[in-house]
């Protein structure tokens, strides 16, 4: 289920919900069987919540609400706003507050500030769900329907970006696990086209090694500096350089749901020197894939995108396939590497470019 930009799925069924909220009835009722209280919901939340446990609650009683927020989206503010104030009529009586969903407590020390002012006979706090985990608060929760983790949840009265309250059962924000690949492909196997395709499939960011050379370089950062004076004197550019620069590719992305890595690792070093930078983030790469295609077809490829590009080396059949035999010297090992973890994968890059792209996302969706 999409609400804006968001999917949800299925957590808490209707019948799941309505039994919590007859436990905190049957709670609340067993303790003010003699005097009549007033619950007082917060809104917007609790309103389904309080009309439930009404009708469950045998006993007289009286209601009031308040209506205050903390949260912008996905995530609390910080900053609780009081938008309705309770009625003044409440002095001298149990009151107990109705929360939908008890997390980090903020709401509650707000709450119970507004009423230290007030001559109430005793206060106590209800609420439908409790994240235990993650609540700081310094007062009690006396009553709660369940607990559950700290989960972003939807429906019965809870909401994102103010949709989803009318919705009868808890559905949970569907996070994808990160997804960080490795591409492999000859020239001309598709890679950087693919690449486009399934970073916007995915939200995925795609770190391509020539373009952070080319990026650096250009704009003379250090790292670029760094790199050109390797490069200048005729010396390969130390693995550890291009990792700084993958390093600080990943940390400007961290909103990405993961990486394609194309052009790096191309030695069992680098592919080692990846997984060891990758594990202090608590990443890993999840799969390695190669495009693999026939050479003749390639080539035939390649040369027809000469005509257009310039590229001399697209236009010379024995460049293009020295060009081969250095990939197949350089990937051979790798491919060992990575089949001992379990994680490389082949992939038919010839036919049209919707057919491979299926074929990509069918390798990443059974992760």
């Amino acid at each position: 289920m999409q609400l804006h930009d968001k999917n949800f799925i299925p957590y808490l069924s209707e019948a799941d919900v309505l039994a919590a909220v007859q436990k905190v009835a049957d709670a609340v009722a067993a303790d003010y069987q003699n005097e009549t209280p007033i619950f007082v919901g917060v809104l917007n939340g609790s309103f389904m919540f309080v009309a439930d446990f009404l009708k469950a609650y045998p006993h007289p009683c009286e209601v009031s609400f308040v209506k205050m927020s903390s949260y912008q989206g996905l995530t609390s503010t910080g900053i609780v706003e009081t938008l309705l104030d309770v009625s003044e009529d409440i002095e001298g009586k149990s009151v107990i507050i109705l929360e939908d969903i008890v997390d980090t407590g903020r709401t509650l020390k707000e709450l119970i500030h507004m009423f230290s002012d007030i001559n109430i006979k005793e206060f106590k706090i209800a609420t439908l769900f409790y994240k235990s985990e993650i609540y700081t608060g310094e007062y009690t929760i006396d009553y709660f329907g369940m607990k559950i983790p700290d989960k972003f949840i939807v429906g019965y009265g809870l909401d994102y970006k103010e949709l989803g309250r009318n919705l009868r059962a808890v559905y949970q924000l569907n996070q994808p696990h990160m997804i960080n690949l490795v591409l492999f492909g000859k020239p001309g196997a598709g890679k950087g086209t693919q690449a486009e395709f399934l970073k916007e499939k995915y939200n995925l960011k795609h770190i391509s090694t020539g373009d952070l050379f080319r990026y650096n370089m250009s704009n003379d950062t250090e790292l670029g500096k760094l790199a050109k004076s390797y490069i200048d004197r005729g010396d390969l550019v130390p693995d550890e350089v291009t990792i700084k620069m993958l390093q600080d590719d990943v940390e400007k992305n961290p909103d990405a749901s993961g990486f394609i890595f194309d052009g790096f690792p191309r030695t069992t070093a680098q592919a080692e020197a990846l997984d060891a930078f990758l594990s202090t983030k608590n990443m890993k790469i999840n799969a390695t894939i190669a495009l693999e295609a026939n050479d003749e077809v390639l080539i035939q490829r390649l040369l027809e995108r000469g005509k257009v590009s310039g590229r001399t080396d697209d236009q010379d059949e024995d460049k293009i396939r020295n060009r081969f035999k250095e990939y197949n010297q350089k990937t051979a090992p790798l491919k060992d590497f990575y089949e001992a973890q379990g994680k490389f994968h082949s992939v038919n890059g010839i036919g049209a470019i919707d057919e491979i792209t299926q074929r990509l996302a069918k390798v990443i969706e059974e992760l």
